[in-house]
């Protein structure tokens, strides 16, 4: 027994140091078995630096072309180096003009400090109120444009109008820029960016609002966006080395948090982004790791915008957040099962069911504990937007009333299908998203996707990035088919992903696999269309279209308002410093600008009051009574009302979309049922009246000013009822 207890004992004690020793064999196996990697030939070398070379030069090219492009068409639309200051000014209409007036104030301030303070505790804008208006407005760009300019030195060179609209441009430039960096890094072609911008330039009345009206938020946002989404691009792919992958990920970290900063909805489209990654990893089509990476960096940005936008509740109750949160609590509770098991797909199902669930009773549990200022509105709008619920409330009716919340027209779809964008964004899209299916499937069959796609696979769909963009694109589309103005958010990526495919030979070989194309080598026949197709678009796109953008520059255009020029002048001239006005919003946006008096309203739809201030003002052209405006004005400090003539003689709307038409539908003038049924108010339209001079109007109103657009009236403190 004693000779076969020895070797026994002997064994057990090798066969403790086993898994080291395995570990070590194994690695050093591995080392053997690595292929080492020969060293490229110099002309290689050449040609990779050579077209990245090429290929950076053109995207930096373009961004700067468009941005020039976009200047010279500013000047000779306004005429504006030919312009008065005051003329100027007058061309940001709306929001535009609140923007813009800030800007001005933080130049005018004795230091940064005391402007920003007074920005933050602003009770010059609104009469009665006090507001932050950085917090409500995301001034953020504003406060940069005003530190850079003085800065730099700019006040010695050129105008601040020019150094404001120049810097959007410019960020136009970097917004093109970036999307020809993601088309090209998906496509591997630079041809792939050309094609994207010529699409954008062309179909920019769909892609951007920049023509409208420059300050806009979005103007600023987007681009930060678009860099976003070029650096999770590349980030996504799977051929990525250590360094490009580091890269990415600081410049996603960096542009996700500034386009959180710059606007206040960007949290909404970046819970559609992540939603998109969601997708992506349920369906195993990348690591876990880098989309929970991405996850950490919205966290991250969520929270030091909370801190630095003055503890912005908006935040924390975003569904951003609670999403995020819930993934994040869905992974923990994971458990480790085979891959391709039929338990493994029944946990799918669990996890995606408890992220849903998670998702939805946080953002309940946070609204609850977390102060906010809940935006009833638009719940209200989108209930009436789809036949959920019906209303007369004025503010409703006139936002359903809005063009940009209406669903696409059919010019809309027209004009996408003249320049060949939707024809080939729809093939492109089909073919990536069936590839896409297929790759799916064999997931859920237990099969493992490739670590090397080759061209001769023609399996597009198995590269993350592109299911990204398929499902992210389908996302935006979906929102765009029912509001039109979400279509500025779509269009640029429809651009980016029409070109991609056209150039990308991978696309190609998807198709031929599936036609089983025989005659002609597949592979050969892929790669001469990758680079035939865009050829031709582009030839076509530069024959047809480029004429049209030269004559566009060559037009001088003239942008004259003498009435408004007048009105504006006479305020500065006449008014009383203290003076409060009261108007439509849209014009009280351009009296803060060019005289920087006081007013009742602005054109802002993210504040409740702000709206309910709109609905009382708007009043002046509905069916009430002298006494009845005259209290509405005095309860708000008004001491100026002017009457809009293009408002109170509106005709050339859609019937019932007109501000009277809906101001009779909301006090009960107007009972729309089978027809129009109008009852009989006891009082005309007061725009007309009060236009009249006569008793009870006149002991009210006294007309101080007028022309041809617009009445201005004194709101008397002592009332003389003398007939």
């Amino acid at each position: 027994m004693a000779e076969e207890e020895g070797p026994t004992i002997e064994l057990r004690q090798r066969k403790k140091p086993k898994s080291s020793e395995n570990k070590e064999s194994a690695k050093e196996e591995k080392i053997n078995n690595t292929a080492i990697p020969e060293r490229v030939p110099k002309h290689i070398l050449f040609q990779r630096f050579a077209k990245i070379f090429i290929g950076c030069l053109a995207a930096v090219t373009s961004g700067m072309m468009y941005a020039l492009y976009l200047s010279a068409y500013h000047e000779r639309k306004f005429w504006f180096s030919n312009r008065q200051e005051l003329e100027r000014e007058i061309t940001f209409q709306g929001d535009s003009a609140i923007y813009y007036s800030y800007y001005k104030d933080m130049l005018k301030a004795p230091s940064f400090e005391r402007g920003v303070y007074e920005l933050t505790h602003n009770n010059k804008t609104v009469s009665l109120k006090t507001i932050n208006a950085v917090q409500q407005m995301s001034l953020y760009p504003e406060l940069i444009a005003s530190v850079l300019y003085q800065a730099t030195g700019s006040n010695e060179i050129i105008e601040p109008v020019y150094f404001y609209i120049g810097i959007v441009f410019g960020l136009q430039g970097i917004y093109v820029t970036a999307l020809f960096v993601t088309s090209w890094l998906m496509s591997g072609t630079w041809l792939a960016g050309m094609l994207t911008v010529a699409w954008f330039i062309i179909n920019r009345v769909d892609t951007t609002r920049i023509e409208y009206s420059i300050p806009l938020r979005e103007n600023w946002a987007l681009p930060y966006f678009a860099c976003q989404v070029a650096a999770l691009t590349g980030y996504l792919k799977s051929n990525l080395n250590s360094y490009g992958e580091r890269f990415c990920y600081l410049l996603m970290s960096a542009s996700t948090y500034t386009f959180m900063m710059m606007w206040e909805y960007s949290h909404y489209l970046l819970f559609l982004q992540a939603i998109s990654l969601f997708l992506l990893d349920s369906f195993s089509l990348e690591q876990s790791e880098k989309v929970h990476e991405v996850y950490k960096i919205y966290i991250f940005s969520l929270f030091l915008g909370y801190l630095l936008q003055f503890e912005n509740s908006a935040l924390l109750v975003s569904p951003l957040l609670s999403f995020v949160i819930a993934l994040m609590l869905a992974k923990c509770l994971q458990l480790n099962v085979k891959k391709g098991t039929f338990v493994a797909k029944i946990m799918k199902v669990i996890n995606f069911y408890l992220v849903c669930t998670l998702t939805v009773t946080l953002n309940i549990i946070m609204k609850m504990f977390v102060p906010h200022k809940e935006n009833g509105h638009m719940l209200k709008f989108l209930e009436v937007k789809f036949g959920l619920n019906m209303t007369k409330n004025f503010t409703m009716n006139w936002l359903l009333c809005q063009e940009s919340l209406q669903a696409p027209s059919q010019e809309f779809f027209l004009r996408l299908t003249q320049s060949s964008l939707l024809p080939f964004y729809i093939l492109v899209l089909i073919t990536c998203f069936l590839s896409m299916i297929q790759v799916i499937f064999r997931r859920i069959n237990g099969k493992s996707l490739k670590e090397t796609i080759t061209l001769e696979d023609g399996q597009i769909g198995e590269r993350p990035e592109i299911i990204y963009h398929v499902i992210h694109t389908i996302l935006l589309g979906s929102l765009a088919m029912i509001i039109e103005g979400l279509k500025y958010l779509w269009t640029p990526y429809v651009c980016m992903l029409a070109a991609f495919g056209v150039c990308s030979p991978e696309l190609w070989m998807t198709l031929f696999k599936w036609l089983r194309l025989r005659t002609v080598h597949p592979v050969l026949l892929a790669l001469i269309l990758s680079m035939a197709v865009p050829t031709i678009i582009g030839l076509s796109l530069w024959k047809e279209f480029f004429p049209r953008l030269m004559t566009e520059l060559m037009e001088l255009q003239e942008f004259y308002d003498p009435d408004t020029v007048e009105l504006m002048t006479w305020i500065k001239r006449q008014a009383p410093v203290a003076a409060v006005f009261a108007g439509s919003p849209q014009l009280m946006g351009v009296i803060k600008l060019c005289t920087g008096w006081m007013v009742t309203s602005l054109p802002l739809y993210n504040d409740d009051d702000l709206l309910k201030r709109n609905e009382d003002i708007y009043q002046i052209y509905s069916k009430r009574s002298a006494e009845d405006i005259y209290k509405i004005l005095t309860s708000y400090k008004a001491n100026y009302l002017i009457v809009e003539d293009a408002i109170c003689n509106e005709v050339g709307t859609v019937r019932g979309c007109r501000v009277k038409d809906l101001l009779d539908i909301a006090n009960g003038h107007v009972v729309c049922e089978e027809g129009d049924k109008i009852t009989y108010s006891k009082h005309g339209r007061f725009c007309h009246e009060v236009k009249i001079n006569y008793s009870p109007y006149v002991n009210y109103f006294t007309r101080v000013y007028w022309n041809r657009s617009y009445f201005v009236y004194k709101i008397n403190t002592v009332i003389s009822f003398q007939s």
